[in-house]
């Protein structure tokens, strides 16, 4: 959409993250966004620094596009519900979140040339892509795409039965399946079974080998496969240079003595000895110590291959790691979840922390998240320091801090009108969270935000709405509003 522009660039990405961080956490939605952006930039030769601090200020603004964008909102709103006031609805606070996430873009414009960083050149030149290890392998030309056609003596039969490598130079290394809707890459093993309409990515290590014999005789049918095949399938198919450890019992086996995709559920595409690449079939050559081995696979039998293995060590990853999603096929799931929360707490039929749990528990169900990442997604210190403040503010309360703290603020800017003490409780809020993080300088501030806007009785009433508890919201604004950048998102759970 953007195209190579980076002022449109810099437009879209902060109305995306502020869109998703409107409804999710700011901080995993910043951390979706840095390899999106480090891409980007390798991409359009310009310096990440440019692109990151508007991803950085798009995820603080995206705390005031909605009620549950963060966890001040939320404080702030269950202190009016237990007073007995009306809470603030689902988009209370958008039209204000708009206006600030305007003024954010037009200024990251005119700042970002300020930004310094390393040279486009630097950057690029760090980590390889798939395209730079294809070319250094010398694997362009060999991979194919072949659809097996209802029919073939293929269909339900297993990869190992085939002998595809030893009949014809054909070392599977992905299957592309109807899966939900939509085509998956599958990974394949010794024992993987084909279907009709399968479509199989293969790497063709026998240049003398007849394409339209091997496929007249399996029927396959041919399809296009684009250059950029592998670096569009990043989610899917992983790529990485390994070696073997000094130890290993595996050196001078071959892959085959290995039964190396069997084991390991990966395909070994290319080897380098003494810095050259070996062409043609590897399946019989014996594996070296020192020699640099290129497997194709799932990213997660990728890092378990480092993580676990005894004989191989992970030696470079490519650019493309950064966009791998281990859960990315639960997506329209996950989505689906977060609409469903939505429009739960738009109904106010349910409480908002229900509806949450509810589409945490629907995420758990269709296995977009398991337990042990979700456990690892929980901010401890954060949580701890909120619960320490809640005593801590009713301790104001009972001990009459509360009423010295808002004395204080009236006698500033009590006879001022409404608009004045909005101004103080703004700057107070703010100074706090320079030392606390956000969630905490809500709970510490509500109370006192609560009193200050009942101090002010109807003078507040009737400048700022015109009666109801329109007061006592308005001043509760400030707190909504400062306590976004008091801590410079630090607190943000």
């Amino acid at each position: 959409m953007a195209g190579s522009s980076e002022i449109k660039m810099l437009v879209l990405l902060m109305i995306t993250v502020a869109g998703l961080g409107a409804f999710m956490s700011s901080t995993g939605v910043v951390a979706i966004f840095i390899p999106v952006v480090l891409s980007v930039s390798m991409h359009m030769q310009t310096s990440p620094s440019r692109l990151m601090m508007p991803l950085s200020f798009a995820g603080l603004i995206s705390g005031m596009m909605t009620l549950v964008a963060t966890p001040p909102n939320l404080v702030v709103n269950s202190e009016l519900l237990r007073e007995g006031l009306h809470g603030f609805n689902f988009f209370s606070v958008t039209p204000l979140g708009i206006v600030v996430l305007a003024l954010g873009i037009v200024y990251m414009l005119v700042m970002r040339f300020m930004l310094k960083g390393d040279a486009p050149g630097q950057q690029a030149g760090k980590r390889r892509t798939f395209r730079d290890l294809i070319r250094e392998y010398r694997l362009t030309g060999r991979a194919r795409r072949l659809a097996i056609r209802p029919g073939s003596p293929m269909v339900g039969q297993r990869l190992d039965d085939l002998k595809l490598r030893e009949r014809y130079g054909a070392n599977v290394i992905g299957v592309e399946r109807w899966r939900r809707f939509r085509r998956v890459i599958v990974n394949v093993n010794g024992v993987s079974e084909f279907r009709a309409r399968d479509v199989l990515l293969i790497d063709m290590s026998a240049a003398e080998v007849d394409l339209r014999e091997f496929c007249a005789e399996q029927l396959l049918e041919p399809m296009v496969l684009r250059g950029e095949y592998f670096s569009d399938q990043a989610l899917d198919v992983g790529m990485a240079e390994i070696s073997l450890i000094p130890e290993s019992e595996l050196i001078g086996k071959s892959v085959r003595e290995i039964a190396f995709r069997t084991r390991y559920g990966l395909n070994v595409v290319g080897l380098k000895r003494d810095g050259v690449a070996l062409e043609g079939s590897l399946a019989d050559e014996p594996l070296l110590m020192g020699d640099i081995i290129l497997v194709v696979g799932n990213w997660k039998l990728i890092s378990l291959l480092g993580q676990k293995g005894r004989d191989f060590v992970v030696l470079n990853m490519p650019v493309e790691v950064s966009e791998a999603s281990p859960a990315h096929s639960q997506a329209p799931h996950a989505i689906f979840c977060l609409v469903l929360m939505v429009a739960l707490m738009l109904t106010d039929e349910i409480p908002n922390p229900i509806a949450a749990i509810i589409a945490c528990l629907l995420m758990g169900k269709f296995r977009c998240i398991d337990a042990e990442s979700a456990y690892k997604a929980i901010h401890w210190p954060s949580i701890i320091l909120i619960v320490g403040m809640m005593p801590f503010a009713q301790a104001l309360q009972k001990t009459g801090g509360v009423s010295l703290v808002v004395q204080g603020l009236m006698n500033i800017g009590g006879g001022y009108g409404p608009y004045m003490m909005l101004g103080c409780l703004f700057v107070l809020c703010a100074v706090i969270g320079l030392f606390i993080s956000n969630t905490a300088t809500a709970v510490l501030m509500a109370p006192i935000a609560l009193a200050a806007a009942k101090s002010m009785g109807g003078v507040a009433l009737s400048v700022c709405d015109g009666g109801g508890d329109g007061g006592i919201r308005r001043l509760y604004d400030a707190g909504f509003i400062a306590g976004e950048y008091s801590g410079s998102g630090a607190g943000k759970l």
